[in-house]
């Protein structure tokens, strides 16, 4: 599979009832119930909520062959033309036509497997950690920060 070029939503991994990984579509996730952990009496924490999960289904993933993956997320619609330049002019964000860069990270082929370069660090069970994890599985996906991705056309 050539893992090079853009990757778009399409699904969240989220927990059932009984704690099993199931996924959901884009319209799914923003029909799923709110998390307990939101206070669904408060209207400013429900529309965060709701904001949060938009942004999160319109990221884009970029794999380019000079072993870099782009994460790419929408510019805020409340953002004035104003805030975005002084924003970048303050050095606070990339934007990339018309999004802004969320992370870039490396990427390599092992086999016939894709892995990505997770920047985590730290140890396990007094081990040094891999910070390497395989992101493609078997559906033709990549699995990024319990999402998957899917290639565009």
């Amino acid at each position: 599979m050539n893992y090079v070029g853009k990757w778009i939503f399409d699904s969240i991994g989220v927990r059932d009832d009984s704690f099993n990984l199931v996924y959901l579509s884009a319209e799914e996730y923003l029909k799923s119930p709110i998390p307990s952990y939101v206070d669904e009496a408060d209207e400013e924490a429900v529309a965060y909520e709701m904001h949060e999960r938009k942004a999160a289904i319109s990221i884009v993933l970029e794999v380019r062959d000079d072993g870099k993956v782009y994460t790419f997320a929408p510019i805020s619609e409340e953002a004035t033309p104003e805030q975005i330049k002084a924003a970048i002019e303050a050095g606070e964000i990339t934007v990339v036509d018309g999004m802004i860069v969320g992370g870039v990270a490396d990427w390599e082929m092992r086999g016939d497997e894709m892995w990505l370069d997770s920047g985590i660090e730290g140890e396990v069970f007094g081990e040094a950690a891999d910070p390497w994890v395989k992101v493609a599985d078997s559906d033709e996906y990549i699995d990024y920060i319990n999402m998957r991705f899917k290639k565009a056309e």
